[in-house]
């Protein structure tokens, strides 16, 4: 499915674009290079330990630091959760509306806003819950998924998307769990897996479901991933951070040049500051290539669109 969603994209170049592209292809190679080479500087520059993977959608090129390091990830893991409530309310109609009373019994402190409710006072959808958990990165939120989920179904997923290093092992705001090494983890390159298989909507649930995970995503939210792409430019992502942890799973939406950007750390100080930096060199070169003829000049999208259309 994502060797059809690169084709799809491919062939909607015109015959004459496709027949240019060579002449072109050392200056091409010349602007990877420059990107490959600005993210080890990134990553070698931070003061902890970190990883980059970033992949092209149109033409599926990837470029890597240390992409396989197993990384903990705060937050950005509530994505995983999300696609297993998704996957399995295909075979259970009703789960998404499914609601759970918002009592004592499972407030979770942390990031999020649901703690601040009253016990007993609300009561909401499965759905709902995982709104709050991806907009507001909430972990009450996060906590009553799990329970509902399984952390086994959770990882099963996962592993079936080509990201078994990926794996829900505690529930938010556990640390005992967490000292003990029960931590969420994920890879750079594992996570990149994920987000085109999201992008291609290549995944175990319909294309209505599909579409719903990335309106989710979607939903603005602030982040350093956020801050170096113009607010007209959609972003499906979640980051993540805890002391010394510093991480998010991205698909960026940019007109006529989609790509996915993971940013993960520890052992580090200011993560978001690498993860901006790095956001900023994927947009710089995804930029240029946005709108730009065979000969690597620029036209606007909506006249580029036309020629691909033999109009």
């Amino acid at each position: 499915m994502l060797r059809r969603f690169a084709l799809g994209l491919t062939a909607m170049l015109a015959p004459c674009t496709v027949q240019h592209l060579a002449a072109q292809e050392a200056h091409l190679e010349i602007l990877a290079e420059k990107l490959q080479a600005e993210l080890e500087e990134i990553a070698w520059g931070f003061d902890g330990v970190a990883g980059i993977h970033v992949v092209d959608l149109t033409d599926d090129r990837h470029f890597d630091v240390d992409g396989d390091l197993v990384f903990p990830q705060a937050s950005a893991i509530k994505i995983s959760i999300l696609l297993e409530l998704f996957r399995k309310a295909e075979s259970e109609p009703g789960l998404l509306r499914r609601r759970v009373d918002m009592t004592d019994a499972v407030r979770t402190l942390g990031s999020g806003v649901l703690f601040h409710l009253t016990d007993g006072g609300s009561s909401l959808s499965l759905e709902d819950y995982a709104i709050y958990m991806i907009v507001y990165s909430d972990n009450t939120a996060t906590n009553v998924l799990i329970d509902a989920l399984g952390m086994d179904a959770i990882n099963r997923l996962s592993a079936s998307l080509g990201a078994p290093d990926t794996k829900v092992q505690r529930k938010m705001i556990r640390p005992e769990a967490s000292a003990r090494g029960d931590e969420n983890i994920s890879t750079p390159s594992d996570a990149a897996r994920i987000m085109m298989r999201i992008a291609a909507c290549d995944l175990p649930m319909s294309e209505a479901s599909c579409h719903r995970v990335r309106e989710i995503l979607e939903i603005p939210k602030p982040g350093p991933v956020r801050r170096p792409v113009p607010g007209n430019v959609p972003i499906a992502f979640k980051p993540g951070g805890i002391t010394g942890v510093a991480t998010v799973w991205a698909l960026v939406l940019l007109p006529d040049r989609p790509y996915v950007l993971t940013v993960m750390s520890n052992y580090g100080g200011d993560g978001d500051r690498l993860v901006e930096a790095a956001s900023a060199a994927a947009y710089r070169y995804f930029s240029k290539l946005s709108g730009a003829t065979p000969y690597g000049t620029r036209v606007p999208l909506d006249v580029k669109r036309r020629v691909r259309g033999g109009r």
